[in-house]
């Protein structure tokens, strides 16, 4: 065989393996990509619908307007990792306390404390934090913001919930942005502050599903929802506002199934637990 041919042939090998290759890496891609699963899990339940003029509008809005609210917590599966989003009300014997722990409602679904890599939290309130000492030994994820209200000696209270990680014997990622929890996009931490100073909400990516869009507290039921209603508790109002009109964009943009984690309307949106929503 002469040069010219010998040079022919090895360019054909080599286009053929350098194909192999990327059919091979496409292959290993699909292989490799995560199973994605987003689970209700019940935090509490108000006892009785809220009058929601008292404290949700700063504009006197919603009087005489009575909404059942619930707590929520979710379980978000990334493979063989875990996150929980928020951490509900402790368990108690108090109208509003679930009945059953974090801990024991993963466990009906066979997952481990140690499996939990992710314990976000939306915002410090007692309603979204009351379990989060059942994890210290997963990373916490929090907005700088709130980090910054729950460590300073003023907040004493709050303290004891996240002793482990205040002393350093648990690991804490205080977020000035969005956090890409997985880092493949699948699971976003998205920055709204406004109704804490380190308020966020969550993105979730499901392949069956579609995107999904956990408000945290950034608004509390679909009437406050659809009216950009600002509560009298929140921080900062203007931070409020720009959030929701963040949050509403990212919904329309991504075609994205709102769930307003307060709202019981929003309950069925996902599946009963401990099926789960793909």
């Amino acid at each position: 065989m002469n040069e010219e041919k010998l040079v022919k042939q090895f360019g054909r090998l080599a286009v053929l393996a350098g194909f192999g290759v990327l059919l091979g890496g496409a292959e290993v891609s699909a292989q490799a990509a995560p199973a994605i699963t987003l689970s209700r899990l019940p935090c509490g339940t108000n006892a009785a619908p809220t009058d929601v003029g008292q404290r949700f509008s700063d504009v006197y809005a919603y009087s005489g307007l009575n909404v059942q609210l619930t707590f929520s917590c979710y379980l978000i599966r990334h493979g063989d990792e875990y996150m929980i989003w928020d951490a509900g009300n402790p368990v108690g014997n108090t109208p509003t306390a679930p009945k059953t722990s974090l801990t024991a409602l993963a466990a009906q679904v066979g997952v481990t404390p140690a499996q939990i890599k992710y314990v976000g939290i939306s915002h410090y309130h007692g309603d979204h934090t009351g379990q989060v000492g059942q994890f210290p030994q997963s990373t916490l994820l929090i907005g700088k913001g709130d980090w910054d209200v729950i460590t300073d000696p003023k907040s004493a209270a709050m303290a004891p919930l996240f002793a482990s990680w205040i002393s350093g014997g648990s690991k804490v990622e205080p977020l000035t942005g969005d956090k890409d929890v997985f880092g493949d996009g699948t699971v976003v931490m998205l920055n709204m502050p406004g109704h804490t100073p380190g308020h966020h909400s969550l993105l979730v990516r499901l392949k069956d599903m579609g995107n999904v869009l956990i408000t945290g507290d950034v608004e509390h039921f679909r009437e406050n929802y659809d009216t950009n209603g600002v509560p009298t508790f929140n921080t900062d109002r203007a931070a409020s506002l720009a959030s929701i009109d963040r949050f509403k964009a990212i919904a329309k943009n991504l075609k994205a199934t709102v769930i307003i984690q307060h709202d019981q309307r929003d309950v069925s949106k996902l599946p009963v637990f401990p099926a789960s929503a793909k």
